[in-house]
C-alpha cells in the first residue's frame, strides 16, 4: 500500500464516529458533515477530479450503511450544491464555497427541527390522546414544545420491534411528565379507537409525498385510515428524496429474502435470529394515507413535496 493510500481519509469511519459521539445527529446531517471534512482533506487539481472525489465519497457512505435512505438524502443535497457551484473559476473557489454551504447546512439543521415543532404544535391540543410510532427526534421536539406550552395530553407509543425504540421515546416522555404507555405493535388496531391523532416521523419523503419510515408505519397508517383518525407525518425538508417507489419492494433497502427456507430435517432453528435477519427495517406508506405533513417549510399536503423537490433540483 502506498503512503497516499494509507493516509487516505476514511469517510465511513468519520461518519460512524460522528453518529457514535452524538446520538441526536440525524443521518443527512452526519453525511454532509463527513463530506465537508472529506473535501477539506482532498487535494484535487482539476474540477473533474474534484467532482469525482466527492461523488466517490457519497457512494462509499451509501454502500457502508444498511439504512441508506436518509443518508442518501443528505448526500443528494450536497451533490446538488456542488452542481450549482461547478461554474466556479477554480477548484479552490469551488472547494471553499462547498465547504461553506455544507457548514451552513449543518448549523441550520437544528433550526429545521425547531421549525417543524413550531408549525406542528397548533395541532396538539389539551386532553388529546396521541399515538406515536417508534422513536423520532422531530416528533419528540414537537411534543417537548407542547409540554412547554403547558398542553396536557396522553401518548401511546408502539413498542417498535425489532429494536424496541419505542422504549426510548417512553423514557423521554416520562421525564417530561407526560402520561404515556407502550403498546405492542400488534395492538395498534386495538387501541386506535382511543386515539385522536397519529404522529410518525420519516427516514425519507419520496417524490409522490409518500413516506419511507420504520417498519410498521404502513400498517399503522392503514388502521388509522380505516378508523378515520388523522395521520400526520413530520420530516425536515432535507429528508425529501428523489425516489418514486410504487410498492414495498421498490425500496433501495429491499433484499428479496424475506423468507428463509430451512431443511425440514433440521432439529432446531434459532427463530429470533431468523426474525432479525429476514425482516425489513423500513416500509413505504403511500401519500393517500397521510393527512398532512409538518416540515420546516410549513404544513403541506403530500403533493406539495414534488413542488419543493422541483424547486430545489431545477432552480
Amino acid at each position: 500500500m502506498s503512503t497516499s493510500e494509507s493516509n487516505r481519509f476514511d469517510i465511513v469511519q468519520y461518519y460512524n464516529d460522528l453518529v457514535k459521539k452524538d446520538s441526536s445527529i440525524s443521518s443527512p446531517v452526519a453525511a454532509v458533515s463527513s463530506l465537508v471534512r472529506a473535501i477539506e482533506e482532498q487535494n484535487a487539481t482539476t474540477m473533474l477530479e474534484f467532482m469525482m472525489i466527492v461523488r466517490t465519497a457519497c457512494e462509499e457512505l451509501k454502500k457502508a450503511t444498511d439504512n441508506s435512505i436518509s443518508l442518501s438524502a443528505g448526500c443528494d443535497v450536497f451533490l446538488q450544491q456542488m452542481s450549482r457551484l461547478s461554474h466556479a473559476q477554480s477548484v479552490d473557489e469551488c472547494r471553499m464555497a462547498l465547504i461553506k454551504a455544507g457548514t451552513d447546512f449543518v448549523q441550520g439543521a437544528g433550526k429545521c427541527r425547531e421549525l417543524v415543532a413550531e408549525y406542528g404544535s397548533p395541532f396538539v391540543r389539551d386532553e388529546q390522546t396521541i399515538l406515536v410510532h417508534s422513536y423520532s427526534r422531530v416528533i419528540m421536539g414537537l411534543l417537548r414544545r407542547a409540554v412547554k406550552q403547558n398542553k396536557r395530553f396522553r401518548v401511546f407509543i408502539t413498542e417498535s420491534r425489532p429494536d424496541q425504540s419505542g422504549f426510548q421515546a417512553a423514557e423521554e416522555l416520562h421525564q417530561l411528565g407526560v402520561p404515556c404507555e407502550i403498546v405492542l405493535d400488534a395492538a395498534v388496531g386495538y387501541i386506535m379507537e382511543k386515539v385522536d391523532m397519529v404522529l410518525v416521523g420519516a427516514e425519507g419523503v419520496v417524490e409522490s409525498g409518500g413516506l419511507i419510515n420504520k417498519i410498521g408505519t404502513y400498517q399503522l397508517a392503514i388502521i388509522a385510515r380505516a378508523a378515520k383518525k388523522p395521520l400526520y407525518a413530520l420530516a425536515e425538508s432535507f429528508k425529501f428524496v428523489r425516489l418514486y417507489p410504487l410498492s414495498q419492494y421498490d425500496l433501495p433497502t429491499y433484499r428479496g429474502d424475506l423468507l428463509s427456507f430451512k431443511d425440514k430435517a433440521e432439529a432446531k432453528v434459532d427463530w429470533q435470529s431468523e426474525l432479525s435477519r429476514s425482516n425489513p427495517m423500513l416500509d413505504y406508506t403511500p401519500p393517500d394515507f397521510i393527512t398532512l405533513m409538518f416540515t420546516d417549510l410549513g404544513v403541506m399536503t403530500p403533493s406539495g413535496v414534488s413542488d419543493e423537490l422541483i424547486k430545489f433540483y431545477l432552480d
